[in-house]
């Protein structure tokens, strides 16, 4: 009897050790792929450009002589660019963005539990910005870094997931000095394509904490004191005087393209008003963008 048991735990052990190390080895294929692709594209760094000698029969070669210099790095990322996966799970996702037939990637997701998986070398472009604008900028995935956040679109962010968005985020800032207006949404470079990462993301928040600008409260919705000392905030501008620039210039100034105007309003309210988003501008919309656009000159 004591021999069956000693064999039945030391069964069970060989099973879990079995277990646990297939688990490990899930994406086995998938790294020792990544690591062939990172040696070609190493490579290509490392090639030596041919001269006009070297290359005679090409009649586009343009260079006469060759001399390396020692003066220069690494191109580092300017802009975060947030998403949500519209998926449903984060193993969904990494199957998504491992398989070359889907032309997607990023370089970190974020689970709903705050698990942080990192898909790619900051310094490599990842394919998550698609086609889009942000100012002058029509190649987000050449100076950006994707962050994706598991979620499905039409739930709240957990907890966990926000807090461990803060802990990369600030490592991000510090490492590569991105200035705190070039943490964006998906939306807010492709306004007429994208939505994420959808009203229910705490832009304020992270606003708060230096990713991102955020408009002043106390200036958008003014305070009036009455004879007792309490206050209470104006709920209508319709007293107000009207003075905003024009609403289109400060969707430009700001970085959306504009070339859709309703699009652009859209995407404006989706990160900083969160509601309504498919009216046009109110009269308190109109004092948030006149707020919000000063900051970004």
């Amino acid at each position: 009897m004591r021999f069956h048991k000693i064999t039945s735990v030391s069964l069970l052990i060989c099973v879990s050790i079995a277990f646990a190390s297939c688990s490990k080895d899930i994406y086995r294929e998938n790294n020792k792929a990544h690591k062939k692709a990172v040696k070609e594209a190493t490579a290509t760094i490392q090639e030596i450009p041919k001269t006009k000698a070297e290359l005679d029969y090409d009649t586009l070669s343009i260079t006469d002589e060759w001399v390396g210099t020692t003066n220069f790095s690494i191109r580092k990322p300017n802009y975060v660019i947030i998403h949500h996966t519209a998926q449903d799970s984060l193993e969904q996702t990494i199957n998504t963005f491992t398989l070359s037939r889907t032309q997607v990637s990023s370089h970190y997701v974020v689970g709903r539990d705050g698990e942080i998986v990192q898909m790619l070398n900051d310094y490599l472009r990842s394919w998550h910005a698609g086609r889009g604008r942000w100012g002058n900028d029509t190649d987000l995935n050449s100076a950006s870094i994707g962050i994706e956040l598991d979620n499905n679109g039409s739930e709240p962010f957990t907890v966990a997931q926000i807090e461990s968005l803060l802990v990369l985020l600030k490592r991000l800032k510090w490492k590569y000095g991105i200035p705190t207006a070039n943490f964006i949404g998906h939306s807010d470079i492709a306004p007429s394509r994208k939505v994420d990462p959808s009203t229910y993301f705490p832009w304020k928040k992270l606003a708060e904490e230096g990713y991102g600008l955020w408009y002043d409260e106390d200036v958008v919705f003014p305070v009036l004191s009455s004879q007792n000392a309490t206050t209470f905030p104006i709920e209508t501008t319709d007293s107000l005087p009207s003075n905003t620039v024009d609403p289109v210039l400060a969707l430009r100034i700001i970085g959306y393209d504009v070339s859709d105007e309703k699009a652009a309003i859209r995407s404006f309210k989706l990160h900083f008003v969160q509601r309504d988003i498919e009216s046009p501008l109110t009269e308190i919309d109109k004092r948030i963008l006149d707020n919000l656009y000063k900051k970004y000159l």
